[in-house]
């Protein structure tokens, strides 16, 4: 029966409001993480719209909808920004903002969660470790 039930149950990202809530939090993410002295250095040279519709696409992915995505794996596509510096304090300012980013638009704290662990999951793979 229980196999039933998680089988039905809706993924994350149905959970958290399907693709325009995807859009929408890529979006105010973004904003943020481009106001940061901290990290916005490593935006320095980047087209932002390809970026956000990378990342809309990795998050997607990753929280359970449709598979679009085409980049590369996480280790590979950081590789350039750790050889400029990137470290855990960034990824912890990244991850500051995505919280912030989710609390604005209003989700539950247990989705919020949920997206965090996936994040940090993720955070030996954007340092090369």
């Amino acid at each position: 029966m229980s196999e039933t039930l998680e089988t039905i149950s809706p993924s994350l990202f149905e959970q958290l409001g399907g693709a325009a809530a995807v859009d929408a939090a890529v979006d105010i993410f973004y904003r943020k993480v481009l106001e940061d002295y901290r990290i916005y250095r490593f935006f320095d040279n980047t087209d932002m719209e390809a970026q956000a519709a990378k990342q809309k696409a990795f998050l997607t992915m990753a929280f359970g909808g449709p598979n679009n995505y085409t980049g590369k794996d996480m280790r590979n596509a950081h590789a350039p920004l750790v050889k400029r510096g990137l470290d855990n304090s960034h990824v912890d300012a990244v991850l500051e903002h995505l919280t912030a980013t989710l609390q604005e638009l209003n989700v539950p704290q247990e989705l919020i969660d949920q997206v965090i662990a996936i994040a940090e999951g993720a955070r030996s793979d954007v340092l090369g470790k």
